[in-house]
């Protein structure tokens, strides 16, 4: 009795859709619920995480925000940092790409914006800034990435941005201002002209909002490039200061070798949207795609990611560069080296990550 009383709370807890989903898998058998609740709803889905484009609004030129309401089984609360991983279809094949979240988490969590700088060779990011249109169907990957604010927040903050980099330091600065919890920051921003610099206006009326902030703009193509002995004269608390670096390779890399030789690498915080990547590389050899039956040879520099789309095989992928895992297959036999840092992969089953191996010799993939 007892035992049957709790089994029948234990159901009352669950949401009225999870009641719904329960019922029509009773229903529908042996067709899957999703397939009949999708018609009523195509952001109802366990399969997969769903959402829907409900705004696309212009940022600049070449940059638009996404505003993507989740669909069901969505639970979770991003910190200010962080990227999520968004499937599109472009041209019948599902394309991966992982954002940074450029909107502050909010406590109904019913919408969240990524803000995307479309790419001269960027199929997906030109396709999200100038192809997509509200009420389009997304896939989407679970919030991750450790380039996040602390709550609460440090005392002290330098954020050195450039470019499309500003869209994880923006969902930072509209949390600290929507809980009022703006610290000393000081913020450094470059941009090839005043036209191409993203959230430019609202930046200006953060600044003039809050005493604590302090907004620095350089316009690289009549500026030129940030030089980082004249930070002394930027932020000459520097040195005391935690900081939040985004934006493209040769800048981080810089402020990376710069931190390391005052000693204070630990203060410093790196968001990199590429990678390079420093192994020797493989052996080379045959890959086979299992499931697609396609098999491309390949040497030792080219990554399984870039093979499979070569083969002309639909490969998963997020960020490219073994951050957010969307790209991890199954390797079935055979062995793959990691480029990043040389370690090897070769036990049967494993899961690799396809964006950052190399194949040793022949090896065969579940896809």
């Amino acid at each position: 009795m007892a035992q049957g009383t709790a089994e029948k709370e234990q159901k009352d807890q669950r949401t009225p859709w999870e009641r719904v989903r329960a019922l029509g898998s009773q229903l529908t058998t042996p067709l899957h619920p999703d397939d009949y609740l999708s018609l009523v709803n195509p952001l109802w889905s366990s399969r997969e995480l769903r959402g829907r484009v409900e705004k696309v609004v212009k940022e600049t030129e070449d940059a638009a925000t996404l505003v993507i309401r989740p669909g069901w089984g969505w639970r979770y609360k991003h910190h200010p940092g962080q990227y999520v991983g968004i499937g599109v279809q472009v041209d019948g094949k599902f394309q991966w790409r992982s954002y940074s979240i450029s909107s502050p988490p909010k406590r109904n969590g019913r919408h969240i914006a990524i803000t995307v700088r479309a790419m001269p060779e960027g199929l997906l990011s030109s396709h999200l800034v100038n192809g997509l249109t509200p009420g389009t169907i997304v896939r989407l990957a679970l919030p991750e990435g450790d380039f996040v604010m602390p709550d609460p927040p440090p005392e002290k903050v330098l954020f050195l941005v450039a470019g499309s980099g500003i869209t994880p330091i923006m969902a930072m600065l509209r949390t600290l201002d929507r809980r009022g919890t703006m610290p000393d920051v000081v913020m450094h921003y470059s941009s090839p002209t005043a036209e191409r610099m993203i959230f430019r206006d609202e930046l200006d009326q953060l600044a003039g909002k809050h005493d604590g902030l302090t907004l620095h703009k350089l316009h690289t193509d009549s500026e030129g490039m940030l030089d980082l002995a004249d930070l002394d004269q930027l932020c000459p608390d520097w040195r005391e200061r935690e900081v939040w670096a985004c934006g493209p390779g040769p800048m981080l890399d810089a402020i990376d070798e710069h931190w390391k030789e005052a000693g204070l690498e630990e203060q410093l915080h790196l968001e990199r949207f590429s990678l390079q990547l420093g192994s020797n590389g493989g052996e080379g050899g045959t890959i086979t795609f299992r499931n697609s039956g396609k098999t491309i040879d390949v040497d030792g520099a080219t990554t399984v990611l870039e093979a499979g789309e070569q083969a002309g095989v639909g490969m998963p992928y997020g960020c490219r560069m073994g951050i957010c895992h969307t790209c991890t297959l199954t390797l079935v036999s055979g062995a793959v080296k990691d480029l990043r840092n040389g370690d090897e992969f070769n036990q049967p089953n494993e899961q690799v990550q396809t964006c950052v191996t190399a194949a040793l010799g022949d090896c065969t993939l579940d896809i």
